[in-house]
């Protein structure tokens, strides 16, 4: 072994020796003697790592690697699989985890309608409980610390019937758990999230028919109780249609200032992007030629309607009446595709081009992306909808309800829609900012939905899918190992997270599971009793990672490295009560 490396088990020693298919060293002798030799020949190291682990030859070694000796042992030394804690003090289904930017503190969202934030120290400690039944939440289901961590957004579900959609956001401060705020948010699980340190953002829902909607999202003040005429505590960021019992979930903020500085470029397999089976649609272009070129802010000219001969979409709805009314409509429509049929052309004439120029063009670019679930087909989330935020909107400041529209402009188009073609289940973003991970349970290849409120059945295997944000393109090939098995109308948000090397996600299968974002390969299962519903990673130290189940318990989780050296630093008793006696004796 190299000098000063810890020392890997004779076990796994011995399968490594098995991996290489020489006849001799099958022997544990010639084994013993020929192992000075083997651990300083890098081509022996480099074929056992990519049989050991079964990573495609055409995966390179990871661009911080300095030997193939010490990737392998980096795969198997700091992974955060040792299970050193169980935090018991939840009382029913533990939902959520996030941790502090500091990695000091983490919040953890239960059943139990407490959010509780623990300290990270040697041991972990509770350091507060907050119970949120007084203010008629059935359960807390989020929590976010915002940039500086002094606030913490907690989001929660209202007591009411089975089908209620109502939930609340409340801001906490982090210097004496104080409620400092409290918003509404419909439906629920928008979540909210963090703009900036003050402002975060919520959404709510107006029906405007049986499965037609819009999703309006609000930025609010986390200090409610400002009294002043000349600033605003609410600001309405976007209005958007929903077709087809669709609504807006899920939502999260990507900062671009970091892309072109990433901790880890993903760019290797770039070619599977290509034949990626997730089509990516840019709303603002209709080819990849037409990206390339110099694209011109959309005039607001009267958008045409596709098939229509020519008619303009402001003629469109009317023509369309008159058929019905002439009984030229063959076959007849249902009242669900009428009601489909109206609301498109209705938004053809009412909603505001899509931002130009999506891509940020710098490094120093101060643009932000709002990213959440969304659909066109059915209820369930099938699409990653990107909206662009502009630097004037990241403030309360001005009209409440945003800039001035025209008539044509009631609604607010996507930027960018990438549709997955399965239930979306679970997304969160890399450390940069660069890459989104997505979890998702794909539909039938060739399905065909016809009624919004049977969307086709899903499979068990979950998909973990990533997507550059720089390229807004799919990189790398679909990460599998986890499972659920609920259906469709019983689907629930499965929490993952990403560090700088690692993506964790948790599942249905009793199970949180982590994969090597660079070599894509699952490294770890991480055993519960229930359903894992979340896991973290701490943002200052990958190799502590936090799981949450419904098994009512949160377990830490350290690679064996870090378990080695937490030891080395805890007084060994042996040694205190030598001590002692030697003391007595004198």
């Amino acid at each position: 072994m190299a000098a000063g490396g810890p020392r890997l088990p004779d076990t796994v020693l011995f399968e490594i020796f098995l991996y290489l298919d020489h006849a001799d060293v099958l022997s544990v002798g010639l084994v013993c003697q020929q192992w000075r030799a083997v651990a300083r020949d890098e081509f022996l190291w480099k074929e056992l790592f990519y049989r050991y682990y079964r990573v495609s030859r055409d995966v390179p070694r990871h661009p911080a690697a300095v030997s193939w000796y010490d990737e392998f042992q980096r795969l198997y030394d700091t992974i955060p699989c040792v299970e050193v804690q169980a935090l018991k003090e939840h009382s029913d289904q533990v939902l959520h985890l996030s941790f502090s930017h500091s990695g000091c503190l983490f919040a953890s969202c239960s059943k139990d309608c407490t959010v509780k934030v623990w300290s990270n120290e040697l041991d972990i400690s509770l350091q507060h409980s907050s119970n949120m039944r007084p203010y008629n939440w059935s359960y807390t289901q989020f929590s976010q610390f915002n940039s500086d961590d002094s606030l913490l957004l907690v989001s929660g579900v209202f007591v009411g019937p089975h089908n209620s959609s109502s939930g609340e956001i409340a801001v906490i401060s982090m210097e004496n758990f104080t409620l400092l705020s409290r918003v509404r948010n419909k439906p629920y699980d928008v979540f909210g999230c963090w703009l900036n340190e003050t402002n975060l953002i919520s959404g709510n829902l107006h029906r405007i028919g049986r499965i037609t909607s819009c999703s309006v999202l609000w930025l609010n003040n986390a200090f409610q109780g400002i009294e002043s005429e000349n600033v605003n505590v609410v600001k309405r960021l976007f209005k958007i249609q929903n077709l087809n019992a669709s609504t807006i979930r899920t939502v999260m903020v990507a900062d671009c200032s970091r892309y072109d500085s990433p901790d880890l470029l993903l760019d290797y397999e770039e070619q599977l992007a290509a034949s990626s089976t997730c089509p990516v649609f840019d709303l603002g272009s209709d080819s990849e030629e037409e990206e390339a070129k110099p694209k011109q802010p959309p005039e607001p000219a009267v958008q045409e309607l596709p098939d229509a001969g020519g008619v303009p979409a402001e003629d469109g709805l009317q023509q369309f009446f008159d058929d019905i009314m002439g009984g030229h409509m063959r076959p007849a429509m249902t009242d669900t595709e009428l009601e489909t049929k109206v609301a498109e052309l209705f938004v053809r004439n009412r909603t505001k081009p899509p931002e130009p120029n999506l891509l940020p063009t710098d490094s120093s670019s101060k643009t932000k992306y709002l990213i959440f679930t969304t659909g066109c087909l059915t209820y369930s989330p099938h699409q990653i909808g990107i909206k662009r935020i502009l630097p004037h909107q990241m403030t309360t400041a001005g009209p409440v309800l945003g800039e001035e529209r025209r008539s044509d402009e009631f609604f607010d188009s996507l930027d960018h829609v990438i549709d997955i073609h399965g239930h979306i289940i679970g997304m969160g973003l890399s450390p940069d900012h660069r890459y989104l991970y997505v979890n998702s349970r794909a539909w039938p290849r060739d399905c065909v939905i016809s009624d919004p409120m049977q969307p086709p059945p899903i499979a068990e295997e979950i998909d973990l899918h990533v997507f550059d944000l720089k390229t807004m393109k799919e990189v790398k090939r679909a990460l599998r190992a986890h499972r659920a098995y609920t259906p469709n109308e019983e689907c629930f948000f499965i929490f993952l997270d990403v560090s700088r090397d690692f993506v964790a996600s948790g599942a249905e299968d009793r199970h949180g599971y982590i994969w090597d974002r660079h070599y894509n390969i699952c490294l770890a299962k991480l055993q519960h009793d229930n359903v894992v519903n979340s896991v973290a990673f701490s943002p200052v130290e990958q190799e502590l990672l936090l799981t949450a189940s419904d098994d009512t318990t949160i377990k830490v989780w350290r690679s064996p490295r870090a378990v080695r050296i937490r030891q080395a630093r805890r007084p060994r008793p042996r040694k205190l009560l030598f001590s002692w006696l030697m003391n007595q004796k004198s």
